[in-house]
């Protein structure tokens, strides 16, 4: 238990690297859409899209959730503390579902084909954000 609160740190600092990816890509999809009769802006966006996918989210993702996965497996009475632990891993399945569905708009995107607005992407920049208040909240309230 002594390394716990060390991966603890590392936990925190990768959700943080991952909640910006998944904060920002979105946006990236918006700029893209909006300004896609400028092929020049869009091949800069796109290199953008995919830097920031696969060389921050998908590396800050698999930090999150290997660090994640050890400290239950350090302390597995988390799991009896309450509903507090198991909302916030609900929602955390939901960010991983949320990760991947970018990634799918990507090659979409890439691909040309993507039949979404930038209006959509705008609105849907915001799951994240309500995920992530949830998760705090049961993170420091622990409130069931």
């Amino acid at each position: 238990m002594e390394y716990y609160n060390w991966i603890l740190a590392f936990h925190v600092l990768s959700f943080t690297s991952w909640m910006a990816m998944l904060f920002y890509q979105p946006r990236l999809y918006v700029y893209h859409q909006e300004h896609k009769d400028n092929k020049g802006f869009v091949e800069v966006v796109k290199i953008q899209e995919n830097k920031l996918y696969n060389f921050i989210g998908v590396p800050a993702m698999w930090a999150t959730l290997l660090s994640g996965t050890a400290m239950l497996l350090l302390n597995p009475a988390l799991f009896k503390s309450g509903m507090w632990l198991h909302i916030k891993l609900t929602a955390a399945l939901v960010l991983i579902a949320y990760h991947f569905s970018l990634g799918w708009f990507k090659k979409r995107l890439d691909a040309g084909v993507c039949t979404k607005s930038g209006k959509f992407f705008r609105i849907y920049n915001e799951v994240p954000t309500i995920l992530m208040i949830v998760i705090v909240i049961m993170v420091v309230i622990k409130p069931i």
